[in-house]
């Protein structure tokens, strides 16, 4: 197993607007769920009625994406004002 050990440090994660990133993902699900819904019969016809749906998951997960980085966000943005206001 020696050959499989990493042979450099792993990078820093990269942080960036993480919240706008998921709502914006989570829009364009929800915009995609809406642009298929006059089409549904012909998805029903055709046994795609699962790319509706798709879409409609992706919406949901992403506002719980949204309300789980929100959170995050603010946890990091205490962390550190709290990090900050404390005497070394």
């Amino acid at each position: 197993m020696a050959k499989w050990t990493p042979k450099h440090e792993a990078p820093e994660p990269l942080e960036g607007p993480v919240v706008a990133t998921i709502t914006g993902g989570t829009i364009v699900w929800f915009v995609l769920f809406l642009v298929q819904l006059p089409f549904y019969g012909w998805f029903h016809d055709h046994g795609h009625l699962w790319w509706l749906w798709t879409c409609l998951a992706g919406g949901g997960l992403g506002l719980i994406g949204i309300w789980y980085v929100r959170k995050r966000d603010a946890a990091i943005k205490r962390a550190a004002a709290l990090k900050a206001t404390t005497p070394k």
